[in-house]
């Protein structure tokens, strides 16, 4: 054999590695052994990120001085052992190689295939196309811009992103931007994050139009970010993080921390210095690739040396019993009384708490709320979880035995049940039938069949009881009805002709219905979606709207710590879907149900009564609720309402017709909402270049407002200019200028390239909310304010 050839084994798999000595980045003589060697070194961070997604290969055999091709069916002549998964074409059928060891990696490197590039989902164990698992920004810097540029742009986009629960992660691209990347819970489809991502970027543009560009086409890139959000469709794929490049030189598409992206002077990193990187231990994707295992979650919630409760090691699980699987029933004396149901599945048990017990028959539904799985020492667990700990109270077994599943699924479980011989279970049938929400928190029926166990030659056929919803809620309950804007003026005109004024705040929530069982709530958003599982503190069934099935309408709100309504922190839990996420995301902003008219109760329909009344009866009924469901009070003049919402900072108030009735759907005059529009003024302190269509005018404004310490920082407005107004501000602004920064607190993002003015004009913006330290956010420009001084201009 050549010298610059080897046989080597690895794993186990045998490979004929060829031509080392071959160089195939000429501009730095690096060699196809080398490449190897990177691709043997990096493979312990390269491979989580791309198992179990098809890999598409560009190949350079000749070098990255030739043309390359792309390669998407896996090779003639490739190892049999490589796994690989059919993609339909137009073309036909593909195979593509999953690259999930060391032997596939280094056989892709002994054929040149220098870029990986990988699609955002897995294959399902099915062999289908899975839900995306993570999102992924392409920044890609047109003209006359670069990575400082698409570095300032990820800064934003993270910001945006974290507003919605998502941690970003950043990866230098190696060729020309950064790839931003976000961990999803694989609830959503391609096409829904497509969409997300594409609202995001169209979001950033119009905040920052000097800065950002959403559209594809390249003739409007120029001194701008280009925001790629396509790259998330299930059909497109992007370089796998840890790759190499096919550039003159072997750059990587490098994971990059946070404290990186603010260097002046970021570059790209080529593969030595990221194998340096590594082996100092730094893995900035770490945290977007860890995989979990089933106990994880049960042991991250409790203290091994406080809890008398089983802990075992991380990835144990205890042996099967023999013959049937196993399960148990225990009551918990927690904050309140519930019972937790196990049953033993996959070396684990899948555990329920459902609130109201074990059905004794089939009258009833009772809800079931998935908790994480459990060991299955678990199975004889009694004792006393200590005060401070997770789940901490009394717990006992109420009965234990063995059943036999019918049906397992991802949604319904149907199974027959044996209790102990003295217990109090006995032989039961039962379904469990998920209505919301995935994996912990999600929300299930526990329903007790009228039947005995089938016999085991029907058992097959068997079908399950159709959940039934509680007499007089409906399945899915009507649209809204709306209320018609209207000014301060208009509102007291209908108000004084209805003769007895109504009026109730907006209090910049989200609107949403709320159906009472008799025992349980859920939640549904004006879109019908349904958010029970997103706020537990509201739904975990402490809540007392008594016995009587209930339809009701309000707004959900989350309030700071002033108790003022703030929907910036309701904003952080409106999306999110992973339990952990939403019961760490309770703790830091609990929300309030506001509750202001009733649509059905106890099965009849009163949306045809007066609003009076259906608020008496509201009051009745949901008045004393307690557990963050309240119904507030009603004003009785609008002046006043008004005054008070502007004090307090309420979004306005909604002035309705006692006499009048609910209508579904309907945007009436019966209801009318009086918005208060945020606006400041500014003192004027910088500029930010145009660029692109704007290049040579203003492209933003730096503003600021007065305190004890001088002009302090409060952002930067961009939109809302006509040209005329650009003109004119360049005019009045270009004797101002002066090589003194007269604010405090900018970021280093925004001063890089700031023209600074003497502070001595001030203008007004609108503005949609202001950052618990101060800044505008979504600011537009309003005009200038000749007749106010800086030294005048106070927060409003």
């Amino acid at each position: 054999m050549a010298a610059d050839s080897a046989e080597v084994r690895v794993e186990g798999r045998r490979l004929r590695l060829t031509n080392l000595d071959k160089v195939l980045y000429p501009a730095t003589g690096t060699t196809k052994g080398e490449v190897i060697d990177y691709y043997r070194r990096v493979a312990p961070a390269l491979l989580p990120p791309i198992a179990g997604r098809p890999v598409t290969r560009k190949r350079w055999p000749e070098g990255t001085d030739h043309e390359p091709f792309f390669a998407k069916d896996l090779e003639r002549g490739a190892p049999a052992w490589i796994r690989r998964m059919p993609i339909a074409h137009s073309s036909g059928t593909k195979d593509y190689p999953l690259v999930e060891d060391l032997p596939t990696l280094l056989h892709l490197a002994q054929i040149a295939s220098l870029e990986l590039h990988v699609p955002q989902w897995r294959f399902t164990p099915e062999g289908d196309r899975g839900a995306p698992d993570r999102l992924v920004l392409d920044l890609d810097p047109g003209p006359g811009v670069g990575l400082p540029e698409c570095a300032e742009v990820a800064r934003l986009a993270r910001a945006l992103l974290a507003d919605v629960g998502l941690d970003a992660y950043p990866v230098t691209s190696g060729s020309k931007g950064i790839h931003l990347y976000a961990p999803l819970d694989g609830t959503r489809s391609s096409d829904d994050i497509s969409a997300f991502a594409k609202e995001l970027a169209r979001l950033l543009e119009a905040d920052h139009p000097d800065l950002v560009v959403s559209q594809m086409a390249k003739a409007v890139r120029a001194g701008r970010v280009f925001l790629d959000w396509s790259q998330n469709n299930g059909s497109k794929t992007t370089i796998a993080p840890y790759s190499l490049r096919g550039r003159p030189e072997p750059t990587v598409a490098a994971p990059r921390t946070w404290d990186e992206l603010d260097d002046p002077h970021l570059a790209h990193l080529r593969f030595d210095e990221v194998l340096a990187r590594l082996a100092a231990g730094i893995d900035p994707l770490r945290g977007l690739t860890a995989l979990a295992l089933p106990l994880d979650s049960y042991l991250a919630k409790r203290s091994a040396h406080r809890t008398p409760e089983p802990m075992p090691e991380r990835d144990a699980s205890a042996a099967a019993g023999d013959g049937e699987p196993r399960f148990v029933v225990q009551e918990h004396h927690a904050r309140r009384l519930h019972y937790d149901l196990r049953l033993e599945r996959d070396g684990v048990l899948v555990s329920w708490a459902v609130p109201r017990g074990i059905p004794d028959d089939a009258a009833r539904n009772h809800l079931a709320v998935m908790t994480e799985p459990h060991p299955l020492e678990y199975l004889t667990f009694a004792g006393e979880i200590p005060a401070g700990e997770y789940g901490a109270g009394h717990m006992s077994v109420w009965d234990h035995g063995t059943y036999h599943a019918e049906k397992w699924r991802a949604d319904e479980v149907i199974f027959t049940a044996t209790g102990a011989p003295d217990g109090p279970l006995g032989t039961g049938r039962f379904a469990l039938i998920r209505t919301s929400g995935d994996g912990e928190k999600s929300q299930w029926l526990l329903h007790r069949m009228k039947t005995d166990a089938a016999p085991a030659d029907r058992r097959a056929r068997a079908a399950p009881a159709e959940p039934v919803p509680p007499p007089g809620i409906p399945a899915a309950p009507p649209a809204p009805m709306l209320a018609t804007t209207a000014t301060p003026a208009y509102a007291r005109t209908r108000a004084a002709a209805w003769g007895e004024p109504w009026v109730e705040f907006k209090w910049d929530g989200i609107r949403a219905f709320a159906l009472w069982d008799g025992s349980s709530l859920r939640l549904r958003a004006r879109s019908g979606t349904d958010i029970t599982e997103r706020y537990p503190e509201l739904t975990a069934g402490a809540a007392d709207l008594g016995a009587a099935p209930l339809l009701l309408d309000g707004e959900i709100v989350a309030l700071d710590a002033s108790g003022r309504p703030s929907f910036p922190l309701l904003q952080h839990r409106i999306h999110l879907t992973t339990p952990r996420d939403i019961a760490r995301a309770a703790e830091r902003a609990p929300v309030r149900l506001y509750l202001f008219d009733l649509l059905q109760a106890g099965g009849d329909d009163v949306t045809g009564r007066p609003l009076r009344e259906r608020r008496a009866l509201l009051e009745r009924v949901a008045g004393h609720a307690g557990h963050g469901i309240e119904v507030p009070p009603v004003a009785d003049d609008v002046d006043h309402a008004l005054a008070t919402a502007r004090a307090l900072s309420l979004e306005g108030v909604v002035v309705k017709s006692p006499g009048g009735r609910y209508r579904p759907g309907e945007r009436s005059e019966e209801w009318l909402k009086v918005k208060l529009t945020r606006t400041q003024d500014v003192v004027i302190a910088g500029i930010r270049p145009g660029r692109g269509t704007r290049g040579g005018q203003i492209g933003s404004l730096l503003l600021g407002i007065p305190d004890a310490d001088g002009l302090r920082y409060v952002g930067r407005v961009g939109t809302g200019f006509t040209d005329a107004e650009l003109r004119r501000l360049g005019d009045v602004l270009a004797p101002l200028r002066t090589d003194e920064n007269p604010l405090r607190g900018v970021p280093a993002v925004d001063a890089r390239d700031a023209l600074w003015v003497r502070p001595e004009l001030v203008g007004e913006v609108e503005y949609a909310e202001a950052t618990p330290s101060g800044a505008l956010r979504h600011a537009r420009w309003r005009g200038l304010r000749p007749d106010v001084s800086p030294d005048r201009v106070r927060p409003e």
